[in-house]
């Protein structure tokens, strides 16, 4: 093959673009020719050529850059890095500083202007526009090569970009439905698969409630759009998801009645995620409190109830975890717990979440009661010979010692199935350590009970 003479001038004195197109000439030509070794240290030349052409390149932006900060405008520079701001941004305390240093004054934990020492309303960040094109002008007028926006990613990996999305998403929420409908389902879909966008929400106490502003502003449930409604309750689960959201989410004040209004109205998507709303908020003990005094034990236990297949998992762990709290078990017995989870029991439908829930209950003495008069003895030692699973004997026989505990009435049926089948025996012996704990507390007690009427 010729010499393709393209290398006859040096390399280091042309633009980066063209050796570029220089590197790809070189190999479309060891592609197609047997005598590569040649092609190849040309390449390898050009390589280094480009290198070197943006090593220069970074060098010469550094120099500039640092000579430019010792001579531009004071209100030029970032207040905390003192250098020629590249990303001005407007913090709400309407200081402006550069993008990268505010975001690692914010991520540290901080929430006071560093210039101004205020308390923050909101951490979002606003592009100062009149300020970078007044620095860009600044530069262009000095003959300074200075780069133009970077797109700086922020702690969470977010841009610039990204942020305004989130605030043109969430005005929308305020325009017509239709636009209403397209923001809803954007936030449900950027919120599932980002977790970036859920933090996005905490930057900002007005976010939540803009975000619900179509379901606060139709006047009864009718209105409400069911496709828009799912989507809006579904962000909320996805916000939900991420741990700082948690308390921010319960304590904003239109969020629980919503979501309970979801429970009570909504299709059967957005019920069950409503439901799975609560379970994730429950984590927090503080959030357990703020549910159950805002009524929300009762439309899950109706929904719960219902038995749709689709919510059963997601009720039964909100009830779950809500009823960890003591104040909430009562409320849950007052709302008609023990019978609904009895029934349904009885009905072999989610027993291991049902019997947990059963056997949490079984400490308020009212359940006891309800217990004792809805056959819940018969059906808990039929249970017990029945299932293989180790912890759902465990939560019959710690249900059957608090109800052993608490009514003498019940003694005789469980000494009559001890004596006919040995079924509290067999958990004393082949149970978990807290199942034999449980059953041989029941056995003393009958034996105890036994002893004292032989005796007399």
């Amino acid at each position: 093959m010729a010499k393709s003479g393209v290398y006859e001038a040096d390399p280091t004195v042309k633009s980066t673009a063209e050796l570029k197109k220089e590197l790809q000439r070189i190999v479309k030509a060891i592609v197609e020719d047997d005598d590569e070794i040649g092609l190849i240290d040309k390449a390898n030349n050009t390589l280094q050529a480009l290198k070197d052409t943006r090593r220069q390149r970074s060098s010469s932006v550094r120099k500039v850059s640092e000579s430019s900060t010792t001579s531009c405008p004071l209100e030029f520079r970032c207040p905390i890095s003192k250098e020629l701001m590249r990303d001005p941004v407007i913090l709400s305390t309407g200081q402006t500083y550069d993008r990268p240093f505010i975001q690692k004054w914010l991520k540290a934990g901080n929430r006071i202007c560093p210039k101004t020492q205020q308390v923050l309303s909101h951490t979002i960040l606003t592009p100062n526009h009149l300020i970078r094109d007044m620095i860009t002008q600044w530069c262009k007028n000095r003959g300074v090569q200075f780069p133009g926006p970077v797109q700086y990613p922020d702690e969470n990996g977010l841009t610039e970009a990204d942020h305004d999305l989130f605030l043109s998403l969430l005005k929308k929420m305020s325009s017509t439905q239709s636009e209403q409908k397209e923001a809803a389902r954007t936030l449900r879909s950027l919120t599932k698969r980002m977790p970036s966008f859920r933090a996005l929400f905490g930057e900002s106490l007005d976010s939540i409630p803009q975000l619900l502003t179509p379901l606060c502003q139709t006047k009864s449930q009718t209105e409400i759009h069911p496709d828009l409604q799912e989507d809006l309750i579904t962000t909320l689960l996805n916000l939900s998801i991420h741990d700082n959201n948690k308390k921010l989410v319960a304590e904003t004040p239109m969020v629980i009645p919503l979501l309970l209004d979801a429970l009570r109205f909504g299709t059967i998507e957005t019920r069950t995620n409503a439901a799975a709303t609560l379970f994730t908020l429950s984590a927090l003990d503080s959030n357990k409190s703020l549910i159950g005094k805002s009524g929300g034990l009762k439309p899950l236990i109706d929904l719960l109830e219902e038995g749709h297949p689709l919510a059963m998992k997601d009720v039964a762990s909100a009830i779950f975890n809500l009823c960890i709290q003591h104040e909430n078990k009562a409320r849950a017995v007052r709302d008609g717990a023990v019978r609904v989870l009895l029934n349904k029991i009885k009905n072999r439908v989610h027993v291991d979440e049902l019997l947990a829930i059963l056997a949490m209950l079984s400490s308020n003495q009212k359940a006891v009661e309800e217990m004792r008069d809805l056959g819940a003895v018969s059906c808990l030692l039929t249970l017990i010979k029945e299932t293989n699973c180790a912890r759902n004997k465990e939560n019959c026989i710690a249900t059957l010692y608090t109800i052993c505990c608490y009514d003498r009435t019940k003694w005789k049926e469980m000494r009559e199935e001890e004596s006919k089948y040995g079924t509290l025996s067999q958990v004393a012996q082949n149970g978990t350590s807290r199942a034999k704990r449980k059953a041989n507390g029941i056995l003393d007690r009958l034996n105890r009970a036994f002893n004292l009427t032989h005796t007399a």
